[in-house]
């Protein structure tokens, strides 16, 4: 019997690592186009105004290529070893999403797009385009047309064989494939992802206000953390698995086979305190070739003397204290916050006295 060219795809993808592959046709209308631009027109996008620059692009996969006839989709599972939300018990520790826990998913899925890509050209010919997530292509959307899974009322991919955690890859083709059947969604009456939300986040089932989202204050926003978000930020320092990791559907879940994505020791609820004390160059060193470094340590170093300050534990005052001084105002100001909350109001306000800061912002959180 002759192998079709999908099941000859599907064959080279597993060959390479990739857990899942599906096909999608990509000229059909669909519905994602529409709630894209709902999210943006109102506001949800927050800080992140590539959303709204792209927006065209994005709301389709033709209107960013016009030749592309396919979606080839891939799925590299990257189900973690313990239990997520454990670590959000201990004030003292830090708690770095899954995802970041690992080497950089991007790194390690776009190079096994581009070989299965070469070998796609080579065995049959026409133009493509390889995409990991930063590009304007609505993946979950298409993800769900192949039928890796569905978004679920968190609008996080769902996968009936790997749970939440599923890293999504594309390749789009002018190939004409046999497309997959669609995902229907499984989610039912069950609303665990939007009652375990700390911020709510979800103004409704299936809509998300990313404004609000824990994993976009503490990795797309520049700034000061709205003082709203900061309690409810807990010991979260780099993103959130709540709504992830709650979901029934994780009872299928398997630990990730790839070791690059398996947790690093140090990543796995790390001291805060320590954390709290990171110059520069051992920042970088500690999160080399992790999602974590993108961010800077300025922005890092915020979210930990947010969480410093929810720890309770008075002991760990110096080391904000020693922030105070630190040459990032944004380090400065949520170190403020951090004793806000860690001394007595006489403490606060004897430290207060003995400060010379000049930056507005900064001189802001110690009256706040």
């Amino acid at each position: 019997m002759t192998t079709s060219t999908s099941e000859l795809i599907r064959e080279k993808a597993a060959a390479l690592g990739f857990d899942a592959c599906r096909f999608a046709r990509v000229g059909e209308a669909w519905a994602a186009g529409g709630r894209l631009h709902e999210f943006i027109d109102h506001g949800r996008h927050g800080e992140m105004a590539w959303m709204a620059d792209t927006a065209e692009r994005r709301a389709h996969p033709n209107a960013m290529w016009s030749g592309a006839r396919s979606a080839i989709m891939l799925g590299v599972n990257y189900g973690p070893d313990a239990d997520p939300l454990a670590a959000l018990a201990h004030g003292d520790r830090g708690v770095i999403s899954v995802y970041a826990q690992g080497d950089d998913y991007h790194q390690l899925i776009k190079g096994r797009l581009k070989q299965l890509a070469s070998w796609l050209a080579s065995k049959f010919g026409g133009e493509l385009k390889v995409f990991v997530d930063t590009a304007p292509l609505m993946e979950k959307p298409l993800a769900a047309r192949a039928g890796l899974g569905w978004q679920g009322k968190h609008t996080n991919l769902v996968s009936r064989e790997f749970g939440s955690w599923l890293f999504l890859g594309s390749i789009l083709t002018e190939l004409d494939l046999a497309p997959d059947a669609p995902e229907e969604e499984h989610c039912g009456s069950c609303q665990a992802c939007l009652d375990i939300c700390p911020t709510g986040a979800f103004p409704a089932p299936f809509q998300l206000d990313a404004r609000r989202c824990i994993s976009y204050l503490t990795i797309e926003l520049k700034g000061p953390i709205p003082q709203e978000f900061r309690q409810a930020l807990g010991n979260r320092i780099y993103g959130c698995d709540d709504c992830l990791a709650v979901c029934p559907w994780n009872k299928f879940a398997a630990t990730a086979r790839e070791q690059r994505l398996h947790a690093r020791d140090a990543l796995k609820a790390p001291g805060l305190a320590e954390l709290a004390q990171l110059d520069d160059p051992s920042f970088r060193a500690l999160f080399s070739k992790s999602p974590v470094k993108r961010i800077g340590r300025a922005r890092f170093l915020r979210n930990v003397l947010y969480a410093l300050g929810n720890s309770g534990d008075a002991g760990v005052a110096p080391v904000a204290e020693g922030l105070l001084a630190d040459p990032s105002p944004l380090v400065r100001g949520a170190a403020v916050w951090a004793l806000s909350r860690l001394l007595s109001g006489e403490a606060f306000a004897g430290l207060r006295a003995t400060q010379t800061e000049t930056d507005p912002d900064v001189l802001a959180e110690w009256t706040a």
